[in-house]
């Protein structure tokens, strides 16, 4: 069976981290489309906006810990009042220059989030990155 390539969402304030992802991602072909947003609260509307159309639903999701407007513990409480009207598997990775064990160990209490992963993220990191997550889609 040929697997669907996956709809990826990445949430992150940083232009340069959104371009450089998008780019790595879209080179190796490792989804359908890739779609971004400044800020959780871009997000989140959009997934209310969208809750019903599981094809504009991402299957994963990229969320960046440090934004303004609503930060990624902010995008996580909104998230979870949405994710029961949403009727498929979003796998969400916390990505964060944020070395804090505090952070670290707050997302990994937080069960929609699949994994914790520390920026800068290289193209070797990316590439091991999707061929970890083959196991999880």
């Amino acid at each position: 069976m040929i697997r669907k390539r996956p709809l990826i969402g990445i949430i992150d304030d940083d232009e340069i981290y959104q371009f450089t992802l998008t780019r790595i991602i879209n080179h190796n072909k490792q989804a359908e489309r890739v779609i971004t947003f400044s800020d959780g609260e871009k997000a989140i509307q959009y997934l209310t906006d969208n809750k019903s159309i599981n094809e504009n639903i991402p299957d994963i999701i990229f969320l960046d810990l440090n934004m303004p407007i609503m930060d990624g513990w902010q995008f996580m409480e909104e998230y979870a009042s949405v994710k029961t009207e949403i009727k498929k598997k979003v796998n969400i990775f916390m990505w964060s220059s944020s070395v804090n064990p505090i952070d670290i160990e707050r997302a990994s209490e937080i069960s929609e989030i699949s994994d914790y992963i520390i920026k800068p993220i290289k193209l070797e990191d990316v590439k091991i990155f999707f061929e970890k997550l083959e196991t999880l889609l």
